[in-house]
């Protein structure tokens, strides 16, 4: 059986032979390609027999299409360096502005090559932060900043927020008709009990998120909400245009797989501890939470992946672990 039908299968709430199953982490010094950055996720696919590939952009890219500067560390351990944050204060958050589109085309253009390279097969998805993850990058990662001028200015970054969407909205269409299944859309930590109420999020950002998952194309069949953090708000998946609620079944608060899909109604992707399991466990605790991952689903609507992105000090067996696992 092929990966895409075992990716269709799990969407559906159901099992093929097996669970689909892939995993991704940065590649902080070919993130500045889009050739480079293509052709590691592409050899990486093959090399480790991946389902599907979540496209791994470097995460600065959204906010330096809005004004932020970033730089590379030189490091392949280190994500990029920022060099000036774009939006701090009042006027800041006014003056949003798409200033630099070259940083997203890069990724359209990314995403389209690995689509082509490895073929309707396996499905490809492009990962986009929603509007506030964004605005916390402007803000130089900084998530109190975001937080707070939604809290005491709303009136100020809410307009902010909508050209983001915009923008977002553009650039998912793209990477579909690039050849992207449909979109990672990644929340970061702010629809969460210690980011705010869920009420707040609901009203004040939920609408922003709704607006571009409502916007994709109907060519997009493989669209997943990763929702970042602990104590996520898992019901928002329901409510939300989605196929896979992505997330973290390791963090404090959060639910197991097995309660998330039956509140969601979605098929679950995650299972694996990134920061501690795939960096440094066995072979056998990668099998064992690999394997009470399928048993606590019965393999149902699952697709085994880490709950987040893998650290890129990861050994490469243990990612060949994961994968030995699920198809034992």
């Amino acid at each position: 059986m092929d990966s895409r039908t075992r990716v269709e299968r799990a969407l559906q709430l159901d099992v093929a032979d097996r669970p689909p199953a892939a995993a991704w982490g940065h590649t902080y010094r070919e993130e500045w390609s889009p050739e480079q950055l293509a052709r590691v996720t592409v050899d990486r696919a093959r090399e480790l027999g991946w389902d599907f590939v979540k496209f791994q952009p470097r995460a600065s890219c959204f906010s330096e299409a809005f004004g932020a500067g970033w730089e590379p560390s030189g490091r392949s351990n280190k994500g990029p360096v920022l060099t000036h944050a774009a939006a701090l204060g009042p006027s800041g958050w006014a003056g949003v502005e798409l200033v630099n589109p070259k940083a997203l085309d890069d990724q359209v253009r990314a995403v389209g090559l690995v689509a082509r390279e490895l073929g309707p097969g396996v499905p490809v998805i492009q990962t986009v932060f929603s509007p506030v993850t964004v605005a916390g990058y402007l803000a130089g990662k900084d998530e109190a900043i975001a937080r707070r001028a939604l809290r005491e200015q709303p009136d100020v970054i809410v307009p902010a927020l909508r050209k983001i969407t915009a923008a977002l909205i553009d650039f998912s269409a793209r990477s579909v008709e690039a050849g992207a299944a449909g979109v990672f859309y990644a929340i970061s930590g702010y629809a969460t009990k210690k980011a705010m109420p869920e009420a707040v999020y609901r009203e004040l950002l939920m609408p922003f998120d709704r607006q571009i998952l409502s916007a994709l194309p109907e060519a997009a069949w493989f669209n997943v909400l990763h929702l970042c953090g602990s104590g996520i708000y898992s019901d928002l998946a329901r409510e939300l245009p989605i196929g896979a609620l992505s997330f973290s079944t390791h963090n404090q608060g959060n639910p197991t797989l097995a309660e998330a899909r039956e509140r969601s109604g979605r098929a679950v992707m995650g299972g694996l501890d990134q920061r501690r399991t795939l960096m440094r466990g066995t072979a056998d605790e990668i099998a064992g939470q690999a394997r009470q991952a399928v048993e606590q689903t019965g393999g149902r609507g699952l697709l085994l992946a880490p709950g987040c992105s893998v650290p890129p000090m990861a050994r490469r067996a243990n990612l060949k672990a994961m994968m030995d696992a699920v198809a034992a």
